[in-house]
């Protein structure tokens, strides 16, 4: 997070009043480009930012937030191993956040400030792992709509590298066809492993590809099975990138849904971890300590509150919005608290959360 704020100011990041509100959201990142670019776009971008102020505004207020931002744009950390900024200034506030999400450019000029269109803003990445098995190897990509990226790792990607590593009572037995069981039940938990280790760099969805008797052995021994949105079945063995990609469109057509329910695999996998917080109250306490990994939150859900006796709890909202400890929006703060804090945030659709009253955090411990 970058420059300083007063904390009664915070309250002002959601209404900042009849005065020019910029909200500048873009992707920046440092180590993957050279500085001088990124100067000259932020140049660019301020010049439209100052095009439309002085059509919208009188020339004292326009110049007014100009000066903030031009001052901001000045301060920003070059070192940083972000991925993007999101920059909000007005005449009276100013504020940076320096955030591990991928975004759309986005220049908004209200009388307000919506720290929901950061989320908004985000980059829609129709990305998941895929595994492609077969009695004898695996291989594993990386896919979005339109293309496959071959995952190497240092996991044998071959049944025949445990051919040695079977029992002596089995490897001695008479049955062929019993032996060849037990070598691909074996195989597959190696896969199994690998996905593990995998997920915690690509926390995405999973399909898996193969015959009906592999994708049997693998169903029956995966611990991530939560993780897992599709078996599609066939021999893809020998199938070329662009046959597999055809074979996915059925799956991934609708990605809203699949995003939808990867969240929700996501949610009951970090109950079972006891890493899930729910219901507002429980979510603000654990944002407040700086856990919230992944914040999944329904559109639209706004809960009025009021500050406890210290800054770790809230209460609904039962009197006077003019009381001082009055939080319009709770939500909106604590979306604030984990992107500010290298979380991420999620939209789902009304009702999707009914479990969760609405709102959950996934901590990271």
């Amino acid at each position: 997070m970058g420059t300083g704020i007063l904390p009664k100011e915070n309250k002002i990041l959601v209404k900042g009043g009849h005065i020019p509100c910029v909200s500048l959201i873009l992707p920046f990142e440092p180590k993957m480009s050279l500085k001088n670019e990124l100067e000259y776009k932020l140049k660019l971008v301020l010049g439209r930012v100052e095009s439309e102020l002085l059509v919208s505004y009188t020339e004292d207020k326009a110049l007014a937030v100009l000066r903030r931002l031009r001052l901001l744009v000045k301060s920003l950390d070059y070192t940083t191993y972000k991925k993007s900024i999101a920059i909000f200034a007005s005449p009276v506030l100013e504020k940076i956040y320096y955030l591990d999400i991928p975004v759309e450019e986005k220049i908004i000029i209200d009388d307000s400030f919506e720290i929901r269109d950061l989320v908004f803003s985000k980059k829609e990445m129709h990305k998941y792992l895929l595994l492609v098995l077969s009695s004898k190897q695996c291989r594993t990509y990386l896919g979005n709509q339109n293309q496959f990226i071959r995952i190497v790792s240092n996991l044998p990607e071959h049944v025949a590298a445990f051919k040695n590593d079977i029992p002596q009572r089995v490897a001695n037995f008479s049955d062929p066809s019993r032996r060849k069981e037990i070598m691909l039940d074996k195989f597959m938990r190696h896969i199994d492993e690998g996905l593990s280790i995998l997920l915690k760099a690509y926390p995405l969805p999973v399909f898996v590809m193969g015959t009906t008797r592999t994708t049997g052995h693998f169903k029956k021994l995966t611990h991530n099975a939560n993780r897992i949105l599709g078996f599609i079945h066939g021999n893809f063995g020998e199938s070329s990138e662009e046959e597999l990609l055809q074979a996915m469109q059925p799956y991934i057509a609708d990605w809203a849904r699949v995003k939808e329910t990867d969240l929700l695999r996501q949610l009951e996998q970090a109950t079972d971890l006891h890493k899930l917080a729910s219901g507002m109250q429980e979510v603000w306490k654990q944002a407040s300590a700086k856990k919230g990994r992944l914040l999944v939150v329904e559109k639209n859900y706004m809960y009025p509150a009021r500050q406890g006796k210290n800054k770790d709890s809230i209460h609904p909202m039962d009197d006077s919005p003019t009381n001082e400890f009055y939080i319009k929006d709770a939500v909106d703060d604590v979306i604030e608290k984990v992107l500010a804090n290298g979380g991420d945030v999620e939209f789902v659709n009304e009702g999707v959360l009914a479990a969760y009253s609405r709102i959950a955090l996934v901590l990271y411990y």
